[in-house]
């Protein structure tokens, strides 16, 4: 048994000062009065939370998950790590139906050598059904409608897509999520023209969440004479609805973040890097998908764009700098910034073994101060990280 004494506690709903976790075979367990024989690991006044939970990551350290490499998982794994993220979902943007098969195999692999990174429990597809008109940083030549016979194939291959993002407005749509919700994936609203009333079509067809609020999302616009809502106000209206988004500080500025924090809440937001290889390496060019096929990106001012600048291509944040943006820009309480990273996102993808500091649910734990640092990182009970 371990038990971290003497730090900062978050958990139900409040911060217990000077409190205390034990956990034992990977799992939380009650706080024996006996203590005898434990490992203690002294939190020194640190705040001790659930490990964060990112559910849309294309990868960090100079690798990306479209490399379809069991070495760039592992790196993009280590390097998220660091950062104090215990779960990701490993990100496909829209590539070849090769690439798209090929990353599932891979995944699988990386996954059982995995010791020493965040855990990768299943795989997020961004793409390829999407509107073109809402391409932004995917290739535009990748992008194309639901098709039956690639879908249905894809999801016969494997258990563990847990999340596949497309444009609900595309024919074929309602018939691709019914497939999605059969197989026990969460199809979420992207990259998508669609307007209000086809949004309550799609949330009703089991399109329950939305990628990268505000990001190649529909908003209000006029049609001759007459204006339309969006996917964006659909996110304030529709309680049935989740969102994430990127909370880098670039992609969305702080009237925004404290916009979505006000009125949508840290019950529906999820915090989301959709990070790229750039996170955690220096500024330059870099490339967005796979080395091979990829798009060139310049990294600069904390974001990666493209090379005209005329759009962002995914950010190059990791988790604990989204949770302190929250607490700093949107001026969200600690306790719910905390929740947007761990419970709030394990929910939205049906992780419901992690998320929470409860009795029973897996020893994720991060540990970090007062900066935002993160001190330790421990999945399933072992520490992969400690600085």
């Amino acid at each position: 048994m371990t038990i971290i004494r003497n730090g900062r506690v978050i958990r139900g709903g409040v911060i217990e000062a000077a409190g205390e976790v034990a956990f034992e075979n990977g799992k939380i367990v009650p706080v024996p009065a006996d203590a005898s024989g434990a490992e203690i690991i002294d939190a020194a006044g640190r705040y001790v939370v659930p490990g964060f939970v990112d559910i849309h990551t294309h990868g960090g350290g100079g690798s990306d998950f479209l490399d379809n490499t069991v070495e760039a998982f592992l790196t993009a794994a280590r390097l998220h790590a660091q950062h104090g993220t215990t779960t990701l979902l490993p990100t496909a943007t829209s590539g070849t139906p090769e690439e798209t098969v090929g990353i599932l195999a891979v995944s699988k692999q990386a996954s059982e050598v995995n010791i020493d990174g965040a855990d990768m429990p299943g795989i997020h597809f961004e793409g390829p059904y999407f509107s073109p008109e809402q391409c932004g940083a995917q290739d535009p030549e990748m992008v194309r409608a639901p098709d039956p016979a690639e879908y249905e194939k894809i999801l016969s291959l494997s258990d563990r897509i847990l999340r596949w993002s497309a444009a609900p407005e595309l024919a074929g749509s309602r018939e691709f999520a019914a497939a999605l919700r059969a197989h026990g994936v969460l199809p979420s609203i992207g990259h998508s023209n669609a307007e209000y009333d086809e949004v309550v079509q799609a949330l009703n067809d089991g399109f329950t969440h939305i990628t990268h609020l505000y990001s190649c999302c529909s908003t209000v616009h006029r049609r001759n004479a007459y204006r339309y809502a969006g996917i964006v106000e659909s996110a304030y209206l529709l309680d049935g609805l989740t969102v994430e988004i990127i909370a880098d500080g670039v992609h969305l500025p702080p009237p925004l973040l404290q916009q979505v924090y006000r009125f949508i809440g840290p019950d529906r937001t999820a915090l989301v890097t959709d990070s790229m290889r750039g996170a955690g390496m220096p500024d330059g060019e870099s490339v967005l998908g796979s080395l091979e096929n990829g798009l060139k990106v310049i990294i600069e001012d904390g974001v990666a764009k493209l090379p005209d600048r005329t759009a962002f291509a995914g950010s190059v944040a990791t988790m604990e700098r989204l949770v302190r943006n929250m607490v700093q820009l949107a001026k969200a309480t600690l306790v719910d910034a905390v929740k947007m990273a761990t419970e709030t996102p394990a929910r939205i993808v049906g992780l419901t073994d992690r998320g929470t500091l409860e009795v029973g649910k897996r020893a994720d734990i991060v540990l970090f101060d007062d900066e935002f640092c993160v001190s330790r990182t421990i999945v399933e009970g072992r520490t992969v990280y400690e600085g």
